[in-house]
């Protein structure tokens, strides 16, 4: 980890005792984007080439089987997660509550513009809500058809609590972003 990274965790008081609980891989933090469609709240995302192709398609083939799947968020750059993070603090928010459903800033999935949180209509997006619709019924089915794998289920040993909504391109080379 660079010193300019652990200067910034360390300003919002992550200790190396919660960096060395971190079971999370630290992720290099994506170059090659591309833009994507908005997403639900009309904002523009970004995540890699490859995974636009797969989200395109699964999106689609979703579609075509009445399935309707909105993206809630793709890419994220260390310095918006260390942004999300302020403002929880500031809200009041422990630290360890915010770890729980925020990986560190750098060790975030969002990082390497494969993951994304998705939702569908009528679901309140990143909630647990999700995992009881027809949507993620079918992303259980089918994401992997298109590379796509849920990144935090139910009992994962990540330290992240468990998250119906993000699903993440596969990447056979770790650290590597395309």
């Amino acid at each position: 980890m660079n010193r300019e990274l652990k200067t910034r965790l360390s300003a919002l008081g992550v200790t190396e005792a919660q960096l060395k609980a971190c079971r999370l891989p630290e992720y290099v933090e994506a170059k090659n984007l591309v833009q994507a469609e908005d997403d639900m709240f009309s904002r523009v995302q970004h995540m890699t080439a490859n995974t636009l192709r797969a989200w395109q398609l699964m999106e689609k083939t979703a579609a075509q089987e009445n399935i309707v799947l909105l993206l809630v968020s793709a890419f994220r750059s260390i310095d918006y997660q260390c942004e999300l993070i302020k403002g929880k603090l500031a809200a009041g928010r422990s630290l360890d509550d915010i770890l729980s459903v925020n990986a560190i800033p750098g060790f975030s999935e969002h990082h390497t513009g494969r993951a994304l949180d998705l939702s569908t209509p009528n679901c309140e997006p990143l909630t647990t809500d999700f995992e009881t619709t027809e949507a993620f019924r079918w992303l259980t089915e089918h994401a992997g058809r298109f590379g796509f794998v849920i990144s935090f289920p139910k009992d994962n040993n990540s330290g992240i609590n468990y998250e119906p909504w993000h699903w993440a391109l596969k990447n056979t080379t770790k650290g590597n972003v395309s």
